[in-house]
């Protein structure tokens, strides 16, 4: 049984973060993540001493081309993404003509059917309502940083049922199509990219789950996961973390890293379920300038994706690890990164 209590992750090297978890991890286990970290510590120092050589480098260059960059002030700006927060990802990555994600053929139905489920860093929202719409969930809630992109989960999941219902009509001809446009417009009334209110939730009846329409079991909301409160008791039997890992890694280093797996592990039910889709070291590479902040972490960072599976079993209390991942296909440039099935406890 869970009984939470107040820990210090880290001592002294990283800012002080206050999680909940079990009473059994003691100060001197939290030590031992630290003490993990600095087993690769010179290879990263190694790495640093060549990204500054690159760096001098680059700097030569642009002193030599300064002229030219003269020429091109004027050009637009190119549109960054520091949350990982593209536009039409999902299109990007599995191509515009795929009419599923190839991530679902790994998903089994027990692990959504009559669940309540939470989608962290959901983007666009295409595969939180696949998810909802082929497993049949209870509910399901994608969150996003990026109020952009929830706006675009709102429009997909109008369309969706647009689709459903057989009509060419725009989404607020339907009474049903009327309820998501109010979950949209309240949504809206928040300019704050970052919330930490509280979802008003209607309880839903566990019976005829086929019949019920997606806007009862599908909704999306604005929220900064490590930063948010979330509302006491309140917890889910499935959670997915699709490809989402690096970009909280890289804007809140390690300490967010920590955070995302204990409050993770904190809001999953007994028997619960996490899906955690990890990118691998060198997207941190690819990605490390997309600002001043992921730049200045990507060169702190002392965990590396390889010691997940350590840090979510010895660390942070999760029982099992299994990478679930077997020949994904169907992608544009391909969702071939490994797919863990993380367990809170030994069987489901």
């Amino acid at each position: 049984m869970k009984q939470a209590c107040k820990t210090n992750i880290f001592i002294s090297f990283l800012s002080s973060i206050t999680l909940d978890i079990s009473e059994s991890y003691q100060y001197h286990v939290l030590r031992d993540i630290y003490e993990m970290g600095k087993k690769g510590k010179a290879k990263a120092k190694a790495e640093t001493q060549n990204q500054k050589q690159e760096q001098q480098g680059n700097q030569n260059n642009n002193n030599t081309n300064s002229n030219t960059s003269t020429n091109n002030k004027n050009k637009k700006r190119k549109q960054v993404f520091p949350y990982g927060n593209y536009k039409a990802y999902y299109g990007y990555r599995i191509g515009q003509d795929a009419e599923e994600d190839p991530r679902l053929k790994v998903l089994r139905k027990e692990w959504f059917e009559g669940k309540e489920c939470l989608d962290i860093g959901c983007n666009n929202g295409m595969v939180t309502i696949q998810i909802a719409q082929k497993f049949c969930c209870r509910s399901i809630l994608g969150i996003d940083i990026d109020s952009d992109r929830v706006d675009d989960a709102y429009w997909n999941l109008r369309k969706t049922i647009r689709l459903q219902s057989g009509g060419n009509k725009p989404a607020k001809a339907s009474k049903l199509t009327d309820q998501v446009q109010d979950q949209a417009d309240n949504l809206e009334k928040n300019d704050n990219i970052i919330s930490n209110e509280d979802t008003k939730e209607i309880p839903k009846e566990p019976s005829s789950l086929e019949q019920r329409d997606l806007s009862e079991i599908v909704s999306f909301k604005r929220e900064n996961f490590v930063q948010s409160r979330h509302p006491p008791g309140k917890q889910y039997d499935t959670i997915l973390c699709l490809s989402v890992s690096k970009w909280i890694h890289l804007n809140w280093g390690d300490d967010g890293l920590i955070t995302l797996f204990a409050e993770v592990w904190n809001l999953l039910r007994p028997g619960g379920i996490f899906v955690l889709e990890p990118q691998p070291w060198k997207s941190y590479e690819s990605n490390r300038s997309v600002s001043e902040t992921t730049a200045a972490n990507y060169r702190t960072i002392m965990f590396r994706p390889e010691q997940f599976q350590e840090i979510l079993l010895d660390k942070i209390g999760f029982r099992t690890v299994e990478d679930i991942t077997s020949g994904l296909t169907g992608s544009k440039t391909g969702f071939n990164r490994p797919i863990l099935l993380v367990l809170v406890d030994d069987f489901m």
